[in-house]
């Protein structure tokens, strides 16, 4: 299936590891232009290597998002290169673990400020130019906006806020013909989720248990499976598709659990 993406400029927050680097690669093989969008420049020009090896081509902007001014940045930098964009991916974050009792003030609007205002003001600097394009917004959120985990009160909260903000935002600017929509992810092996598993007494063992509490295939979902939604939702090939959250996650939130 064509999915038109050829030459679409897309920003990609957090595009240089896990799931976002996913969502760039398969950006890139689909003809598009990514914008790897990273506090780590080194992390952001490997990324980039990898999408030159494999025949792509793209963009790096190293740019720490949990700074307002450096949201702005990142799509003046983005319009000075390319001078427009044609969609958004919204992503960084990471679980952060500031919890009701073991957080404060300060760390818990810090974790908001990392998993939840970037997206607010990536879009909103990247609007003017969506406007002329009609590019869509896609919101990477997590389980924990719906479900709760526990001792990451900051992290949930962000997640609940990017849940919310994909309805409302797919609200206001159906005028415009911009669509916005969500991925939210469950159990996916990212980096950071292999980094926090081997922190426990036994990784093994909790990485079966949780495996055998998801549905579909008793396995974690890939970053290969997140990226092909995302791109699907990026193109015009979902062109009637806004204001949905689309779970990615063999079943794992809203299948019964009497079925395991």
């Amino acid at each position: 299936m064509n999915l038109k993406l050829n030459e679409k400029v897309i920003m990609v927050s957090g595009g240089a590891k896990g799931i976002g680097e996913g969502i760039a690669n398969q950006l890139s093989i689909e003809g598009a232009f990514p914008v790897i969008i990273g506090r780590n420049r080194k992390d952001n020009e490997l990324a980039l290597e990898k999408i030159v090896a494999a025949g792509g081509f793209g963009f790096t902007v190293e740019a720490e998002l949990s700074q307002p001014e450096e949201c702005e940045k990142a799509v003046r930098l983005t319009l000075e290169r390319f001078g427009r964009i044609d969609g958004l991916v919204n992503n960084a974050g990471a679980n952060d673990g500031v919890g009701l009792e073991s957080g404060n003030y300060a760390a818990f609007m810090e974790s908001l400020h990392k998993n939840m205002v970037h997206y607010y003001l990536l879009a909103h600097h990247a609007l003017p130019s969506l406007k002329q394009t009609q590019g869509p917004i896609l919101n990477i959120t997590s389980k924990t906006g719906e479900t709760g985990q526990g001792g990451t009160s900051g992290y949930a909260a962000a997640n609940g806020a990017r849940n919310a903000l994909t309805r409302e935002w797919a609200v206001e600017l159906l005028k415009y013909g911009i669509r916005v929509n969500g991925i939210v992810v469950a159990e996916c092996y990212t980096p950071l989720y292999d980094k926090w598993i081997k922190t426990l007494p036994d990784p093994e063992g909790t990485l079966k248990s949780i495996e055998s509490k998801i549905p579909l295939g008793k396995r974690m979902t890939t970053i290969q499976e997140i990226a092909d939604m995302a791109v699907f939702l990026l193109s015009s090939r979902s062109s009637h598709t806004t204001g949905q959250l689309i779970h990615v996650d063999g079943g794992y939130v809203h299948l019964d659990r009497a079925l395991i």
